[in-house]
């Protein structure tokens, strides 16, 4: 940028000016208390990559619990949810409770762990700091719904009172939704259900999601706009979808995620955007602050 004699920085020109209202939502700084509801932790120097985990992640996709807290005093975002990712560590917890550890009270943690897991062992990871475990149908297979022991295992979790963290994409939640309304369980869905934007609103999928809304039991994550945009950001193509799950859910049962660090991107992504892109599509401020701060504590324990 040109700069006048005094060394202030000349104004771009004109036509590259933003509106006033995108110039605000560009400089969006989160309210106190904010949460992010969705980030991984990969410290593979201390704790190596699983054998069978289906990715690793490079270098430049890692972060540490010390980097991510860096990022989030940086941002102004006081607490987060560390969810155990299934790149890298599937279901190998070590580095997520070391994570919760070394974070302390402005964490929370999402774990993963196999259906045959027991009450003492939910227990434990309970006092850990573990609010919850994610069950992934994109990487694991739908067929996961129909193990024998599955349910038996939602039951354990809500027993344990302790969360369903879902992530599935197109028509899945479709395939999970009978289960779930078999037992009285919690469930936060990742990144809008990962719907697909070339299917419309009234794919079987999302229209699950939607009819979900009413239960009470159930939220969704305003999260990985990249993961099921068919577009470059600010990923237009969501836009209908949070739109449509702000009037379905409300701000009481919608959390907001970074997915920091930005596993398998195809493009850069970085952290302040991501709020900005909230910012974009839920347009009232009370709505934003009940989405990162209100709603979020009531759902993850803060």
């Amino acid at each position: 940028m040109s700069t006048g004699r005094t060394g202030a920085p000349r104004a771009a020109h004109r036509g590259a000016a933003p509106a006033p209202r995108d110039r605000a939502r560009a400089a969006f700084r989160p309210p106190t208390g904010s949460v992010d509801t969705h980030v991984h932790v990969f410290d593979p120097a201390r704790f190596p990559y699983s054998a069978d985990a289906p990715y690793r992640p490079v270098p430049a996709e890692r972060g540490t619990a010390a980097d991510l807290a860096r990022v989030l005093d940086a941002e102004g975002v006081a607490r987060v949810v560390v969810v155990n990712p299934t790149s890298g560590y599937g279901n190998d917890n070590r580095c997520l409770l070391a994570a919760l550890k070394e974070l302390g009270p402005r964490a929370r943690g999402i774990a993963r762990v196999p259906p045959g897991t027991t009450a003492r062992t939910l227990a434990a990871l309970r006092r850990a700091g573990v609010v919850g475990v994610r069950v992934d149908l994109v990487a694991d297979g739908p067929g996961l719904l129909e193990a024998r022991d599955f349910r038996r295992f939602l039951t354990r979790l809500a027993d344990a009172g302790m969360l369903l963290q879902l992530q599935c994409e197109g028509d899945q939640f479709a395939a999970a939704a009978p289960l779930l309304a078999q037992v009285p369980l919690r469930c936060v869905v990742d990144h809008l259900g990962r719907p697909d934007p070339a299917r419309g609103l009234d794919a079987p999928g999302f229209r699950a999601l939607l009819d979900g809304a009413d239960s009470g039991r159930l939220a969704v994550k305003l999260s990985g706009l990249m993961r099921c945009s068919a577009l470059p950001p600010p990923h237009a193509d969501t836009d209908p979808y949070a739109a449509a799950l702000l009037r379905a859910f409300g701000p009481r049962a919608l959390v907001w995620g970074s997915d920091w660090p930005f596993l398998r991107s195809p493009r850069r992504v970085d952290y302040a955007p991501t709020l900005a892109l909230l910012a974009r599509q839920v347009p009232r401020v009370a709505d934003l602050r009940a989405i990162l701060v209100t709603t979020p504590a009531r759902w993850f324990g803060f």
